[in-house]
């Protein structure tokens, strides 16, 4: 297994922006995955299902490339918990009015102060999980 490196998250920073900049200036699309996925399902638009397949082939490729590693299953709570915690997500993007990447990646990009707002609110409450379920829980 490789050791993380520093070079290795700006590698996949960097790689991530260019992808929502080209696919703006190519396709004029912001990189919003749930705007995506629920485009998909409710249109039929092939850069949707492209997009999407390229995600996951992508995961598939760094697996094989071993630049990603399997989380240890065994490690991982009941079904019905990570269900529900599925479900809040989707609820929260849908409240929020976007995704993490749509507003972190490209809002925070168009300066828009709804997803910069938008923003901070996933990650105080990501930290706020976190410490949550590793000292409290």
């Amino acid at each position: 297994m490789m050791e993380p490196q520093w070079w290795l998250a700006l590698l996949g920073g960097s790689l991530i922006g260019l992808a929502a900049l080209l696919l703006l200036l190519f396709n004029g699309r912001m990189a919003g995955i749930s705007s995506i996925l629920v485009g998909a399902l409710a249109q039929q638009e092939a850069w949707r299902w492209l997009f999407l397949l390229g995600l996951a082939m992508g995961a598939w490729l760094a697996f094989l490339l071993e630049w990603a590693v399997l989380p240890d299953l065994t490690r991982l709570p009941a079904w019905p918990l990570v269900l529900l915690a599925g479900l809040l997500v989707g609820v929260g993007t849908r409240l929020a009015n976007g995704c993490t990447s749509g507003h972190g990646i490209c809002g925070i990009g168009r300066l828009s102060a709804r997803s910069v707002i938008a923003t901070l609110t996933f990650m105080i409450s990501a930290a706020c999980t976190v410490f949550v379920t590793r000292h409290l829980w």
